[in-house]
């Protein structure tokens, strides 16, 4: 007779976060160290922020920033783009799963919008810090 298995409480998860979100997290880590690779004046300056990986691994999306901003968005996409094959051979050679997820790209637009925050910030000091300096 055979004993059930004792479940970890959440299932597949031996970590205690969702297989997808640890499978972003190699994926960033991968695409972040093939884009140092690839010579691509357009990918010089951009950041891979975090990678969103459906629960079926089908589909991966790739969140970037980039030092030229909203201005360059759409050369770097391109140039994603056009490097998207590349990259996602390099996930598949380095990523230990199933299946490869097909990439997109997009703009973090939570980098951006944390960064015109603060910019506000700085621009518009409360009355409290006035009174402290």
């Amino acid at each position: 007779m055979t004993r059930p298995r004792k479940s970890s409480g959440s299932r597949g998860s031996s970590r205690g976060y969702p297989r997808a979100v640890r499978l972003g997290e190699s994926l960033r880590e991968v695409i972040a160290d093939e884009l140092v690779r690839i010579d691509d004046e357009r990918l010089s300056f951009v950041t891979i922020t975090r990678v969103e990986v459906d629960a079926e691994m089908n589909r991966g999306v790739v969140y970037f920033d980039s030092l030229s901003g909203e201005e360059g968005d759409a050369e770097i996409i391109e140039a994603l783009d056009e490097h998207r094959i590349r990259l996602q051979s390099s996930v598949g050679r380095q990523v230990r799963a199933k299946k490869t997820p097909i990439l997109s790209f997009r703009v973090d637009e939570v980098i951006r919008s944390a960064e015109r925050i603060d910019q506000i910030l700085r621009d518009n000091p409360s009355p409290a810090r006035r009174d402290d300096a």
